[in-house]
């Protein structure tokens, strides 16, 4: 008890002081340690900036004060621009740098006014409206910085957009003269309207060494691809006229004309398409009876009848945009802010913005000679695409013409792009819509290697009246280990499918979607049922395949997820004698595609297929009812630039059950068709207008018949063969 009573008057007596020992030294690690926590938070999200966030707005810089730059006669001058550049060879990449957010710095020269030894300016118009717009908006953006040390690209704060009110000698000087000039390196010019008379040259006529040019009105024979950046020519009407939207669709007229300044020769042959069509074709010209001034800048007149201009664009569903004396025209921006398909009549002309956007969604282009036959070629064209391109027009203007900041914007991505290409935008982000929505959907070029087996997948069965056969194939299906959904496309209208209780009961969920019209391409669209990454398109009447069968041909796909997988294999070759593609279905070892009748593919294909591939194309299948295997082998092939992949069943893939009188097959124009469908150069002469110069099935030859990979089911080996 004793010893006890001892430690314990002892001890709590020490605790205290040990405490009273430690404790000034534990309250100020403690408070270091606060202390440095709530800095770090304080730094980390309290808003600021490491740049400044002066704006460069003729608010605050002004161009009266602006401090003053006499220009010595014998001020260096630029080489003229080097048509050899490319982004390789003139451009110093390193200079932009790596920085987490994958995204180029852009520095401004300060505000400065040039003028020669005599005290004249180098410009008649100083900076104007639409520039300091495009630098503010630039200066405003992520892109802007305003430490030259940390800047990729270089913006002179020297107005070119207009070359009629620059003097050329002097601009360039003044260009020479900026602190980082270096020969143009890594400096960008806006530039809308080049050349002057007589020859009005497609490029800006400033002598400007290595710099980029982003100009309005280049040729094939002055614009350096993957340099230059061709913007459109800004117009002033889409910011003082506001329109109401219209909705895609029929409209009054079927073709108008409403520039001003066109050739007497073009005039003159719209004259006589005018005669031929009538009503149809509406011929605009300036009035001639109104004082000229801004007012009659906005009307347009008919045989005394006056029309307001742009408005009048709405009411016409194609509208013509004929080259004037420059190959850009700011009626082309008109055109598209109405929601009217622009058909651009101009030789050599680089779209604006073409590297990225896709015009065959949103424009015809016809050649000048074929002026004469634009009537006939719009005819042609259905009207469900036409309201597509419609409303592809007014997107096209919303997202990159409505304003000097999409455009300069716009052209500033491009470039980011270019050096940052891993983080770069995709086709679908530069040309689809936000209504159309890919962010579910992966590319199978980017998948892992292998894609999971968990998620199995999705059966596409299209059907239009053979009930027992659909019934025969769904239940054969069922037993495949991996099926993880059934679909069944309906493909009758005019007759509903069956009561819920005569379909099979089967393990895995059926879904039955009833299409609005009879096409063979309701077959390839991408249905929301369709939730797993590989996708079974098989016929109704494909009752041979056993379910082990299937189960090995979805292994073979998820080894090669990027191809078609299929069963049925087809050859086309060319045919030196005839001088024309030949389709073969005989047996052979020789294959180049595979049918979509039985087939494994990736479902990105389905939104490549539907929104992607030109459209006369699938109304070439819908219309003959035949080819879309064709198509969708030709779709894969040009984005992947690689071969389809053969599984061969145990016994031969014939079918001799299938005795349906009113199968496609069947049919005796069944192979002609699909022999002359791969005649690409004569099915396309004139759609060539329409599916531009890059068609999916051009070099057939190069990119599709090489290589092809048959394998086999029984021996589990490949066997390759070399077909050319």
């Amino acid at each position: 008890m004793y010893t006890s009573g001892k430690y314990s008057s002892r001890g709590p007596a020490l605790i205290p002081r040990m405490k009273t020992k430690h404790r000034i030294y534990y309250i100020t690690l403690f408070s270091v340690v606060l202390l440095g926590l709530i800095a770090t938070g304080m730094f980390q999200f309290w808003p600021h900036s490491i740049e400044s966030t002066a704006d460069w707005t003729l608010d605050k810089r002004s161009v009266h004060d602006a401090p003053l730059i006499r220009l010595p006669v014998s001020s260096p001058i630029p080489e003229r621009g080097d048509l050899s550049c490319r982004m390789h060879t003139c451009f110093d990449v390193y200079r932009c740098g790596y920085n987490p957010k994958n995204r180029i710095k852009v520095y401004i020269y300060p505000l400065q006014r040039f003028v020669d030894e005599l005290g004249v300016p180098i410009s008649s118009t100083g900076l104007s409206r639409e520039y300091n717009d495009l630098l503010s908006a630039i200066s405003d953006s992520d892109f802007y910085t305003d430490d030259i040390t940390r800047a990729c690209l270089f913006i002179p704060s020297i107005d070119v957009l207009n070359q009629n009110s620059l003097r050329i000698r002097e601009t360039a000087q003044a260009l020479a003269m900026l602190p980082r000039w270096d020969k143009g390196m890594n400096h960008l010019l806006f530039n809308m309207l080049p050349g002057g008379p007589p020859d009005y040259n497609t490029a800006l006529d400033v002598p400007r060494d290595r710099a980029l040019l982003a100009g309005g009105g280049f040729s094939t024979w002055t614009y350096r691809q993957g340099y230059d950046v061709s913007i459109p020519v800004y117009s002033p009407l889409s910011a003082d006229v506001e329109q109401p939207e219209k909705q895609p669709g029929p409209r009054r007229y079927f073709i108008l004309s409403s520039q001003t300044a066109i050739h007497r020769e073009y005039r003159a042959e719209l004259e006589r398409l005018k005669e031929e069509n009538g009503e149809a074709l509406l011929l605009l010209d300036k009035c001639s009876n109104l004082s000229q001034g801004a007012a009659s800048a906005r009307k347009r007149c008919y045989k005394g009848q006056v029309y307001d201009y742009p408005q009048i664009l709405q009411e016409s569903s194609f509208c013509v945009v004929l080259r004037g004396a420059r190959l850009g025209q700011a009626a082309l921006s008109d055109v598209l802010q109405a929601g009217c398909v622009p058909v651009i009549l101009a030789d050599s002309y680089i779209l604006p913005f073409s590297e990225v956007l896709d015009w065959k969604r949103a424009s015809v282009v016809i050649p000048e000679e074929k002026l004469s036959e634009m009537y006939t070629i719009l005819k042609s064209i259905p009207h469900r695409q036409v309201e597509e391109m419609q409303r592809q027009a007014h997107w096209f203007w919303e997202a990159y013409f409505s304003s000097m900041k999409a455009i300069g914007l716009t052209t500033l991505q491009i470039i980011n792009d270019r050096i940052y290409p891993y983080a770069a935008r995709t086709y679908e982000q530069w040309n689809n819509p936000p209504v159309v929505k890919w962010s579910s959907v992966n590319s199978p070029l980017f998948l892992p290697l292998i894609p999971p087996r968990a998620p199995g997948f999705t059966a596409v069965v299209l059907t239009y009246d053979r009930v027992e056969s659909l019934f025969r194939v769904i239940t054969e299906i069922s037993k495949v280990p991996s099926l993880a959904k059934l679909l069944v496309v309906w493909n009758n209208q005019n007759k509903s499918p069956p009561e819920e209780s005569l379909w099979p009961k089967i393990g895995v969920p059926l879904k039955v979607v009833r299409t609005k019209e009879n096409k063979l391409s309701n077959r390839f669209f991408p249905y929301d049922e369709i939730e797993t990454e590989a996708v079974l398109a098989i016929d109704d009447d494909i009752i041979m395949l056993t379910s082990d069968e299937l189960q090995f041909g979805y292994e073979v796909w998820r080894e090669f997820p990027d191809r078609l997988v299929g069963y049925p294999g087809r050859l086309h070759l060319w045919d030196h004698e005839m001088g024309k593609w030949k389709y073969e279905s005989e047996w052979t070892n020789e294959v180049s595609m595979v049918l979509t009748g039985a087939a494994f593919y990736h479902k990105y294909f389905n939104y490549l297929y539907t929104y992607k591939m030109p459209g006369d194309i699938k109304n070439w299948v819908d219309a003959h009812m035949n080819c879309e295997d064709i198509a969708m082998n030709f779709l894969v092939a040009n984005i992947t630039g690689k071969a389809p992949i053969k599984v061969t069943p145990r016994k031969k893939f014939k079918c001799p059950e299938c005795t349906a009188i009113d199968g496609l097959s069947l049919d005796q124009t069944h192979m002609v068709e699909r022999a002359t469908h791969l005649q690409v150069p004569t099915l396309t002469a004139s759609p060539r207008v329409l599916l531009g110069e890059d068609e999916l099935m051009v070099g057939l030859q190069q990119e599709f018949m090489c290589c092809f990979k048959l394998v086999s089911h029984e021996r589990g080996t490949e066997l390759r063969q070399q077909i050319f």
